[in-house]
């Protein structure tokens, strides 16, 4: 397990299904992270997690739990880890909303940036975030992730167009700065 001072980061098992579900299906999560906006059923949530999650080769998922009442907030991954070239690419979901704005996000980020450098050995970490979510961009350049590039006017949401921002952090960026 991967620890902080408040959150422990642990591996995604299949009683976490029903909670990520939940976050999967609620409009206000997934409208600043995912691409496509739409309603999944349990069996699809279900395959989705056995089969992309939990029997994936190239990513590691975790689930975001508060330490002091194993309460679950959310998941965060690396994913598309490729070991000849070091690189991988970060997600992260706060699913429980009434954890947003708390700084939990920076801290679970934390943990796997942490984990990402210092226990893979990795060069690079990208990330992918909506022009939108300006809230997450804040985060990710106070964690020292630089932007490297904009997909323009890929997003549709609410009758407007929006970027895709495609930003990055090399290990001797994070661990200088810390």
């Amino acid at each position: 397990m991967l620890n902080s001072k408040n959150l422990r980061l642990r591996k995604m098992d299949k009683e976490d299904i029903e909670k990520y579900h939940l976050w999967r299906n609620d409009i206000d999560v997934m409208a600043t992270t995912s691409l496509a906006l739409d309603a999944y059923t349990f069996e699809e949530t279900k395959e989705f997690v056995e089969k992309v999650i939990l029997n994936s080769n190239s990513s590691k998922s975790y689930i975001i739990e508060m330490k002091e009442d194993n309460f679950i907030i959310g998941v965060t991954s690396l994913i598309n880890i490729d070991t000849k070239n070091r690189n991988a690419e970060c997600i992260i979901d706060i699913g429980e909303k009434e954890y947003w704005g708390k700084g939990y996000g920076t801290e679970a980020l934390k943990i796997l940036l942490d984990y990402a450098f210092l226990e893979l050995n990795l060069h690079r970490v990208s990330l992918r975030v909506f022009s939108l979510n300006e809230r997450a961009i804040h985060i990710y350049k106070k964690l020292g992730f630089v932007k490297e590039g904009v997909v323009r006017e890929s997003l549709y949401r609410n009758g407007k167009w929006h970027d895709i921002i495609t930003m990055g952090i090399l290990k001797k960026e994070y661990t200088s700065g810390q």
